[in-house]
């Protein structure tokens, strides 16, 4: 019997050590690309060094400062006032805090108090009775195979996570109030030009009308200019109904009253930027590493192996210490009696025999959940270079277009104004006019449609480079 005892006491450490549990890889490899397919956009010579912003409110607000434009940084505060998106990353990180709470409990005792009172009679002469009990119960389990510690190490990753979340949804929603607030100058723009056109080709068609009358033009001339007339008037109708679209959107993104939201419109005039001040990194990685998904679903690969580790440690033995401390007052015919009492143990180690394959499953399940987070990890940095390539593709694109719309759009205007001397002058047919009115028309209207363009793609990359955000926030 005793060397029985001997051995099972000089085993057990062995045995426990034994029972490690093992854990996939915290870090998996994503294979970003070594550089960018695309060129990269050159920097403005005032551009600052650097990311857009810190990861904070103050940054974010600088960086859409950048064209002094003070309604736009104020809507962008509204919108992400009223965002149910931001709301619910809020929300997220409160959880996640909570969790992270709940799991570094389990690593310290717990200690319970419990306080009662007894009055009791016996048969006389048994005199009456009462008893004050007050007691302190403390239990601990003791982390043998890191299971409490690895499932508190799961909960601050994704703590970690969760706040990388916050600003993922800070800057998509300021990507989105951007968008649709330059959507909306360019709206305005737009409408400008087509009501100009339209007031024209009115002029146009009295002349041709009163013309036609006089015996100098035939009806037909004077059909086509009404005709024209009408298509413009139709034309800038259309477009002020497209900017009103836009007005209702920025309505319900920012939460404001319409009535004072047109009027702070009204009092700010309609600019498209030429530029952002922003530079982009030329190594992929360095770009990815800031963006806010990537880091989310990076940090959930590292909770998933640690919950790996806690699943598995539920495999193996548990072992939990208790103790508790207690005192009793007793009063019976007038004597009072005090009682304290303290104890330690029992050192309780538990070992699972049957469970019917229950913690094997639960363990095979969290294997399995790691490696979807490891699939996951690699398709949004997959995605992550994705947007980022499309970005640069689509600046580069505009970029070189912009010139050349410009140029088309200033040689269309000089023709117009020749033939419409010339038509004056009875040498160029209303034919003539309306065809070079036409493409002077599409050219001034692809310069403002590619300036959104533009101005698309560079939120796009500023949204795809993670708005700035950095790691060592945390």
């Amino acid at each position: 019997m005793k060397t029985f005892r001997l051995f099972a006491t000089t085993s057990l450490p062995l045995l426990l050590a034994a029972c490690s549990a093992t854990v996939p890889p915290v870090k998996v490899e994503a294979n970003t690309p070594p550089q960018w397919h695309a060129a990269l956009p050159a920097a403005p010579a005032d551009a600052r060094p650097g990311l857009p912003h810190g990861g904070s409110v103050e940054d974010l607000s600088h960086w859409w400062q950048q064209h002094n434009d003070p309604l736009l940084v104020e809507l962008i505060a509204a919108a992400q006032e009223a965002s149910p998106t931001l709301s619910a990353a809020t929300s997220r990180i409160a959880q996640a805090r909570a969790s992270q709470t709940t799991a570094g409990a389990a690593l310290l005792p717990a200690l319970d108090g419990s306080v009662s009172a007894t009055r009791a009679r016996s048969q006389p002469p048994t005199p009456t009775g009462s008893a004050l009990q007050a007691g302190l119960q403390a239990g601990w389990e003791i982390d043998l195979f890191g299971g409490n510690r690895a499932a508190l190490t799961a909960a601050e990753e994704r703590l970690a996570g969760a706040q990388a979340g916050w600003h993922e949804a800070r800057v998509s929603v300021a990507a989105e109030l951007a968008i649709r607030y330059y959507q909306l100058c360019g709206c305005e723009l737009l409408l400008a030009i087509t009501r100009s056109d339209a007031t024209s080709r009115a002029e146009t068609a009295r002349l041709a009308g009163l013309s036609a009358d006089a015996g100098f033009q035939a009806p037909a001339n004077a059909a086509l200019a009404r005709a024209s007339a009408a298509d413009a008037n139709s034309r800038a109708t259309q477009q002020q109904g497209q900017c009103e679209v836009q007005l209702k959107a920025l309505t319900s993104l920012t939460t404001l009253p319409e009535a004072a939201l047109r009027q702070r419109l009204a009092s700010s005039p309609a600019v498209l930027p030429q530029s952002f001040l922003m530079s982009v990194d030329s190594l992929p990685a360095n770009i990815l590493s800031q963006r806010p998904d990537v880091f989310n679903a990076e940090r959930e690969v590292a909770a998933a192996s640690a919950d790996v580790g806690a699943a598995d440690a539920q495999r193996y033995p548990r072992l939990t210490l208790s103790g508790s401390v207690g005192a009793t007052r007793f009063r019976t015919g007038g004597t009072d009696l005090d009682l304290t009492t303290w104890s330690i143990g029992p050192l309780a180690l538990s070992l699972p025999v049957f469970d019917g394959g229950r913690r094997a499953a639960n363990a095979e399940a969290a294997r399995a959940r790691y490696d979807d987070a490891v699939v996951r990890y690699r398709a949004q940095v997959r995605q992550a270079v994705r947007e980022v390539e499309e970005a640069l593709v689509t600046l580069q694109s505009t970029a070189s277009r912009s010139d050349d719309a410009r140029v088309a759009a200033e040689g269309y205007r000089n023709s117009f104004a020749a033939t419409e001397a010339r038509y004056k002058g009875g040498l160029a047919s209303l034919v003539e006019l309306e065809e070079s009115r036409r493409t002077r028309l599409a050219a001034e209207l692809a310069v403002v449609t590619l300036q959104n363009e533009r101005i698309n793609a560079w939120i796009a990359l500023y949204r795809a480079a993670g708005g700035g955000w950095r790691t060592t926030q945390y």
